[in-house]
């Protein structure tokens, strides 16, 4: 008869194995319970074992691309995110997807004017939620992780933008196209003027203020029933991406907003591409 059996030190290091796989997937239970609803990434997590990945958004789906760039870890120097650049051959459906849009817009005072408040309902649901504790830190946190700021400079970035939101909840992005009217100088005559979207609109933004500075354009952008495509410095797009998530949760259609990941030279072929004239966001040297 034969008895099989392990040692006393060998019980003790499957017990501790065993013991530290459980304790890892509990901690990892509870981040998940309290991170947020729509985000992708846990903030705590990235690191170049774990690296996160940034998507593009075109034609109302997030899509991957056949090439990707490494954004590296400011404190160690390793990949810790991934982004998929969009490369010249892959730019068709973006031209696509913003050619559709005619030049009177998504809305304007004549046409789906229940997208004002539709937006006012947006602005007020994701207001509400920048405001909680959880969403406010989680948004601080992944800016400090791209871009080099203390905790209270990337919670002010945040701030700004939740207090944004704030003001044009409601009925005021409708208010915020009011047109106006101008007596003539004769019987019958008169001047009417109206806010019109550009249709077709382009933001380029930089890399100093991840959040606050492409959200605010992006808004404002929205708002007035332009059909915007986004670009961000890839070295902090990942903020923006996680924002278009949250903001797909209040309410806005995913057909609404294209994101595209691409460097200076493929953005340029883009903006080239496109046969409708544009208007141009805010950019930099550096934010391509």
């Amino acid at each position: 008869m034969f008895r099989f059996g392990s040692s006393s030190g060998e019980l003790r290091a499957r017990a501790q194995k065993t013991a530290l796989a459980c304790l890892s997937s509990s901690l990892a239970h509870l981040r998940s319970l309290h991170s947020p609803s729509f985000a992708t990434v846990a903030v705590e997590d990235i690191s170049s074992s774990q690296p996160a990945e940034v998507l593009n958004l075109v034609q109302g789906k997030w899509k991957d691309s056949s090439s990707w760039n490494s954004v590296v870890d400011p404190l160690n120097g390793e990949p810790f995110i991934k982004v998929a650049d969009v490369p010249e051959a892959g730019l068709k459906p973006f031209v696509e997807s913003l050619s559709k849009c005619p030049k009177y817009g998504l809305h304007n005072p004549f046409r789906a004017q229940e997208r004002y408040i539709l937006f006012g309902d947006i602005s007020a649901k994701a207001a509400h939620l920048l405001a909680q504790p959880e969403v406010s830190n989680f948004f601080t946190s992944l800016i400090q992780r791209v871009s080099p700021k203390s905790y209270d400079q990337a919670l002010a970035e945040v701030y700004v933008s939740q207090k944004f939101l704030e003001n044009f909840s409601g009925d005021q992005v409708r208010f915020l196209a009011k047109s106006f009217a101008i007596p003539g100088n004769h019987l019958g005559q008169q001047s009417h003027g109206f806010r019109w979207p550009y249709g077709p609109v382009a933001l380029v933004t930089p890399f100093n203020f991840p959040l606050e500075i492409p959200l605010l354009q992006l808004m404002g952008a929205l708002y007035m029933g332009n059909k915007p495509i986004l670009k961000v410095d890839s070295k902090v797009s990942i903020v923006m991406e996680q924002m278009l998530r949250l903001l797909h949760e209040c309410g806005l259609r995913m057909e609404d907003v294209d994101f595209i990941n691409s460097d200076g030279i493929t953005m340029n072929k883009f903006l080239l591409e496109v046969p409708q004239k544009f208007h141009y966001g805010p950019r930099s040297r550096k934010t391509c």
